[in-house]
């Protein structure tokens, strides 16, 4: 009886995590909403100052291209301020941007990670709201509209936009249409999650805030976006999701670049949970906690420990007090792994059957959750990583 107890409570933590936390999100909304409608059309604002702030590092085959890009977006130009900073960039990086007077470039000769550079750029942002965005990203043109839109309610600390993954080679590979199909269902996500209450953890890739609530980052932080934007939530603001503002980039260029990226997400994921604990207190937080741990804690810390015991606990039930439904549960978990190893091998095929990506990523993003806590208990993951390669850059074709 206790064997099935853990299995049950395990197998729910997952579905629930994946599958029932968005639904139940839904309803709340759903239920929310007959009873108290808001206006969701957002009036005309007068938009505020801004500026963008892009963190560089030895850009220079893309850089070009990004600048045109950004001074390309439709905002006021009087009220649009550019930074881009390139602490450590040992290339043609600065000379690059000294082309064009409309940016502020700031550097410093020693590469000491993203944090510092953006806990640097951040003491010449004198603009109401900031705006960071990626390098390697291409944003739609009318983002930083759609962003500061938000900012009329004064209750809104902050705005994510929305990250796409993309793949515009030939080939189809299991790192690209694993990531790809992985930020569909988180994109999915942060949209119940804004509108429920809160997007719990903002993807940097375009993430816009009030300066005024900006706390530097500790240089040692591995996901500066996750944590700046909790601890805006911490302070009372909400961190809204809006999908009209797009930053698009392509898909890992292999399995191995997008495997140096899980595990540094997942060293990340435990680093954050830790120095974000005090979330925990539902009784202090409440709608906040509840996201917090059903969204974050449950898929970082939690979720990737629950599939081996599930699979434990099911063979045990089988091989001793088996009966139809759970021996049929336990095939149906090894026919999963077995779904999952095939994915694995049709991806060195590069075959183009993406079924079996499906569970193969699942899998794979789990395991690196593995490596990211050897690393975070270890203390060796660093900030001043080598970034995961990816396919030909969305910004080329531009």
């Amino acid at each position: 009886m206790i064997i099935k107890i853990i299995f049950w409570i395990a197998l729910f933590i997952i579905v629930y995590n994946y599958i029932l936390y968005g639904i139940l999100l839904s309803f709340l909304i759903f239920f929310r909403n007959l009873i108290w409608r808001r206006d969701l059309k957002l009036p005309p604002v007068d938009l505020p100052d801004l500026t963008l702030v892009v963190a560089v590092f030895n850009e220079e085959q893309i850089l070009e291209k990004k600048i045109r890009n950004t001074l390309s977006l439709n905002y006021p130009a009087d009220k649009l301020h550019f930074i881009f900073v390139t602490d450590g960039s040992t290339d043609s990086s600065n000379m690059i941007i000294q082309k064009y007077p409309r940016i502020q470039l700031i550097y410093k000769n020693e590469r000491r990670g993203k944090v510092a550079a953006i806990n640097h750029a951040m003491e010449s942002v004198k603009t109401p709201i900031v705006v960071f965005c990626d390098a390697n990203t291409i944003l739609n043109q009318d983002c930083l509209e759609q962003l500061a839109q938000h900012y009329i309610d004064p209750k809104v600390g902050a705005v994510a936009g929305e990250k796409k993954v993309i793949d515009l080679t030939e080939e189809i590979d299991v790192a690209g249409a694993g990531e790809g199909l992985y930020w569909k269902y988180e994109s999915l996500l942060k949209k119940l999650d804004s509108e429920y209450y809160t997007v719990v953890g903002a993807a940097g890739e375009l993430f816009s805030m009030r300066t005024n609530l900006y706390q530097p980052v500790e240089e040692f932080v591995l996901l500066d976006d996750f944590v700046i934007s909790l601890r805006i939530c911490k302070m009372g603001f909400r961190v809204l999701y809006e999908p009209a503002a797009t930053a698009i980039e392509s898909s890992s260029a292999s399995l191995a670049e997008e495997k140096k990226r899980k595990v540094r997400i997942g060293a990340g994921g435990f680093q954050s949970i830790w120095m974000l604990r005090s979330l925990l207190n539902i009784f202090k937080y409440g709608k906040l906690s509840f996201q917090f741990i059903s969204h974050r804690v449950l898929r970082w810390a939690v979720c990737p420990f629950m599939l081996p015991i599930i699979f434990i606990s099911n063979l045990y039930i089988s091989t001793f007090h088996g009966n139809i439904f759970y021996n049929a549960l336990f095939i149906l978990q090894i026919l999963f792994y077995l779904s999952a190893l095939l994915g694995y091998i049709l991806s060195k095929m590069d075959s183009k059957i993406k079924i079996f990506y499906v569970p193969f990523y699942f899998v794979f993003m789990n395991t690196c959750i593995y490596l990211g806590l050897a690393r975070f208990l270890r203390g060796n993951q660093s900030v001043l990583w080598d970034k995961a390669l990816r396919k030909p850059d969305i910004i080329t074709t531009v």
